[in-house]
């Protein structure tokens, strides 16, 4: 149970201030509304006000608990709207909610500032820091010392007043900018579609995706056509498949002007801003450039590190992407095309993956009907960790899509997870994971999680469910092992369980796609949705061969987004910066052929301008050496051996940030990780 105070007629009156009556003490999504939301930050940043008051004013010594525990659980009602409030913005961001978030950013910026720049607080977490060796702590005490004094320092807690005044400025410009980028780049993204009205624009796509833009074009009142978006289940299917150029050229093109339109939502000076006051911040705070500042915080620990690791592996990568453009350039020249682009590759890379392994997605696509793979998710969680599933209906959610699951284990409450699947025009693009409250075990006052994944698969069309790609099977797979990463949390503090370094953040869900295509488990799952017949031995051993194909293509464009992203933090000025000239002469330098983009381009490059990856895009792969040597562990033991499980499970998945990450990871490999399972699983050794 939480408990948030008494409560005031103000709580009373406003769902998100008074306590959850829900069952499970879930979130009251069907008594929230847009109008909620500012005066429930209002209330709960002066509550924060008075509890940080306290702490700061104390006339007690300042002590572990005192001063660094009750920091740790202060704010609770700020935390529980802001939980709700920025998640709901991600998957219903329409105008009002927009407005809401340009308002409440800047009051944010200000607050948190207020606490930083608290020189008696200051002092206070100072003082037990100073002295945490002479505590009798224990190791996720001590680190939460640390993590709390790190976060007051690296925030500008020690500095002189003027210099606490151009922060808190910076700070309040970061905080707007971040919230003007995503409009922007929702904007763009909901801005194009592909309207088709004669079914010869409809050439070589399959009848699944022909109806899937059947539906959307209802969807969208223009019954009688075709439609076809920037989403990645509308866009990817497309590309693959049509064997009208003309139009394949018209959908990527618009996918990669996406915020370089110079429009409205144009994102370049945006961008360029952004970059300006992240590199203020981090002179002020005694750093050459932004990624020093960020990086210091991760496991790389500087830029040196994160680019040692992308240049190993971009030659290899690179050269693997020439010569899946050679066997596409040999079919692609049976057509004509003599100028093979990057409107072609999708599109010629199905083509040669069904000439060598003569296999195609769409025989693929019976076998994983969203139902299916939500049952081999579930599996693998039951197997592993003894979690079980239950569906639930009697629990409140913000839009009709939403399924609910109860998680229990042995009988007893794990938590509660939400799960939604299918795309909005006001729900953001990709798949995430989050959580509306998370786990915490504060003084033994243990409290469940509540969980939510969100995607944008391929929705059901006619008398067909939800069948979903290989990649869109791979993502439920990824974003339900950060799922787990939340349920299985165990820590003491708020801190503990939320500050786990960006780069390491990814193995819990990484790790968990490698059971997506394992045989054992696609016995389990994988059943044709007519029929109920198991995927054939042979279809597997296909997919198997073909693994490792157009790994080159993947690798390189998730390369030369990460490389870019550090081109741009570790710039030591950015006075002069032209935002295009500087993406071309960069990706220039590296090598990358004309023929293929980086995964993102600067414009629409979310991650790193409000998504939290800013010089940290790179931690994909990062996560990718630990998961890849860590799944090795489980090949040798057994995918589902109970010992390995329990290691993971306790050295990782339940400890947050309680711990170094080196240090966890090490304690469940026995070993620091090996590159080589990475370069042997790609394809690229």
């Amino acid at each position: 149970m939480v408990i948030l105070g008494s409560c005031t007629k103000k709580q009373a009156d406003n769902p998100l201030l008074g306590a959850f009556t829900t069952p499970f003490e879930v979130p009251p999504f069907d008594k929230i509304k847009t109008e909620h939301y500012l005066p429930a930050f209002e209330e709960a940043i002066k509550q924060h006000d008075s509890e940080i008051k306290a702490i700061a004013e104390s006339k007690d010594a300042p002590t572990f608990e005192n001063t660094i525990v009750a920091l740790d659980t202060s704010g609770a009602m700020l935390s529980r709207v802001a939980m709700v409030f920025f998640n709901l913005k991600e998957v219903i961001s329409d105008t009002a909610m927009q407005n809401v978030a340009a308002k409440v950013a800047p009051m944010l910026s200000k607050h948190t500032d207020d606490i930083t720049f608290n020189k008696d607080l200051y002092k206070r977490v100072k003082a037990v820091y100073d002295k945490r060796d002479s505590l009798k702590l224990d190791v996720e005490q001590k680190r939460l010392v640390e993590l709390f004094y790190k976060d007051f320092d690296r925030a500008g807690g020690g500095l002189d007043d003027q210099k606490q005044a151009q922060l808190r400025k910076i700070n309040e410009e970061l905080s707007k900018l971040s919230v003007k980028f995503s409009e922007n780049w929702l904007a763009e993204n909901s801005a194009f579609k592909l309207i088709l009205d004669k079914k010869e624009d409809l050439a070589g796509l399959p009848q699944g995706v022909i109806d899937g833009a059947a539906t959307t074009a209802k969807e969208m009142k223009m019954d009688g056509k075709w439609v076809f978006t920037l989403d990645r289940s509308s866009f990817t299917p497309f590309l693959q498949y049509s064997s009208r150029r003309d139009l394949r050229e018209k959908l990527y093109t618009a996918y990669l002007n996406r915020g370089n339109n110079n429009n409205a939502n144009d994102n370049k000076a945006v961008i360029k801003d952004i970059l300006k006051y992240s590199l203020e911040r981090s002179n002020l705070l005694g750093y050459k450039t932004t990624a020093d500042y960020i990086l210091d915080m991760n496991m790389a620990k500087n830029p040196a590190n994160v680019d040692k690791l992308l240049k190993s592996l971009w030659t290899p990568a690179l050269n693997m992407a020439k010569k899946e453009l050679t066997d596409m350039q040999v079919l692609a020249a049976k057509d004509g095309i003599k100028d093979f682009q990057s409107w072609d590759w999708h599109y010629y890379a199905e083509k040669v993956r069904k000439a060598k392994y003569d296999l195609d997605e769409e025989q693929i696509r019976p076998y994983f009907s969203l139902e299916n793979a939500v049952n081999g998710i579930f599996y693998c969680a039951n197997k592993l960790y003894g979690l079980e599933f239950k569906k639930v209906d009697n629990l409140p959610v913000y839009h009709k899509d939403v399924t609910t699951y109860e998680v229990s284990e042995k009988g007893k409450h794990v938590g509660i997870l939400y799960m939604e699947f299918f795309p909005r025009d006001n729900k953001k693009g990709g798949a995430w994971c989050t959580s509306f409250r998370p786990q915490t075990n504060i003084n033994g006052k243990f409290v469940t999680p509540v969980v939510s994944i969100a995607c944008n698969f391929s929705k059901p069309t006619g008398d067909k469910p939800a069948l979903l790609s290989m990649d869109e099977t791979s993502t439920l797979f990824h974003e339900f092992g950060h799922a787990l990463n939340a349920l299985l949390a165990n820590t003491h503090y708020n801190k503990t369980g939320g500050a786990i370094p960006t780069d390491f953040v990814e193995l819990p869900s990484q790790i968990n796609e490698h059971w997506a295509f394992e045989p054992e488990v696609l016995k389990v799952y994988a059943k044709h949705y007519k029929t109920g017949e198991v995927i054939p031995a042979d279809l597997v051993a296909k997919m198997d061969k073909s693994s490792k194909f157009n790994q080159g293509f993947a690798t390189t464009e998730y390369l030369s987004a990460s490389l870019l992203d550090q081109a741009y933090y570790n710039l030591a000025n950015v006075a002069n910066l032209d935002i295009n000239k500087f993406e071309k002469e960069t990706l220039g330098k590296l090598g990358l052929i004309p023929q293929i983009a980086p995964r993102y381009r600067t414009t629409y490059f979310s991650h790193i301008w409000g998504g939290g990856y800013s010089a940290g895009y790179y931690s994909y792969i990062w996560a990718e050496v630990l998961d890849a040597d860590g799944f090795e562990l489980f090949k040798e033991k057994g995918i589902f051996d109970p010992a390995t499980a329990k290691s993971f499970r306790e050295n990782v998945l339940s400890m947050g940030a309680a711990d170094d990450a080196m240090t966890m990871y090490k304690r469940f490999r026995g070993a620091e990780p090996s590159i080589e399972p990475l370069l042997k699983n790609r394809g690229l050794k």
